[in-house]
């Protein structure tokens, strides 16, 4: 069995399409960040583990399913439908070659990537490439990892910065950091992040904050 750990933040639409396609030998764990229109009850009625987590952030969503979920590997990806579960073994099938799995979103629908959130998503990506040293072109929130390890990294971001700490922290202790493409679906109703300008900005500033931490560490360690 392996663990797929979705924050959820009122996704009932979308809920069902997800569950449906999670394939078979895969748990997801719906982790409900504050949802006012069901989603919880719609998760529990498709048969996922459903984790409250009352501190709003994505990064506390992520981390209290990292700390429900009891199988070695484990996955994270949206729960908005933007992802297919469906593509999840692709990324699993990696690890071994590689210890950090991520998911290189490529847009499979006109409009499901806006302009203004694959801009800055491609300035960070660029900025991680020359801070950690990894090939990544992509931090997307489909990714697969062992579970023991990434609790190892203690990360400590409960924002939006959580994804990009983590591979900050994975390329630190020497973890194996490599891509898989995946299809990138126009999401079901609006998302809270990519679909305003004003969302896609507070994401990018708290991946900034994460980044400029990191390499304030680097700067500040003995020689």
């Amino acid at each position: 069995m392996i663990d797929v750990v979705l924050p959820c933040l009122d996704e009932a639409e979308a809920l069902p399409w997800v569950l449906e396609r999670m394939p078979p030998g895969y748990r997801p764990i719906v982790v409900d960040n504050g949802s006012t229109d069901g989603s919880d009850q719609v998760a529990a009625d498709h048969g996922a583990l459903v984790v409250r987590e009352p501190r709003r952030g994505f990064g506390a969503a992520c981390h209290a399913g990292l700390l429900a979920a009891t199988s070695e590997v484990v996955c994270f990806m949206d729960a908005d439908a933007s992802l297919d579960p469906g593509q999840l073994p692709l990324l699993t099938a990696r690890l071994g070659e590689a210890d950090l799995v991520l998911g290189r979103r490529v847009p499979a629908a006109a409009g499901a990537w806006p302009a203004h959130a694959r801009l800055g998503n491609a300035v960070l990506a660029r900025r991680l490439r020359r801070a950690a040293g990894v090939r990544v072109h992509d931090l997307g929130p489909m990714r697969a990892c062992r579970r023991s390890a990434l609790l190892a990294l203690d990360l400590a971001d409960r924002r939006f910065g959580y994804p990009l700490e983590m591979v900050l922290r994975a390329a630190a202790a020497g973890w194996r950091v490599t891509e898989v493409d995946v299809d990138y679906l126009p999401r079901a109703g609006r998302s809270k992040v990519t679909g305003t300008v004003r969302g896609t900005l507070r994401a990018i500033k708290d991946m900034r904050a994460v980044l400029s931490a990191h390499q304030g560490q680097r700067t500040t360690m003995p020689a």
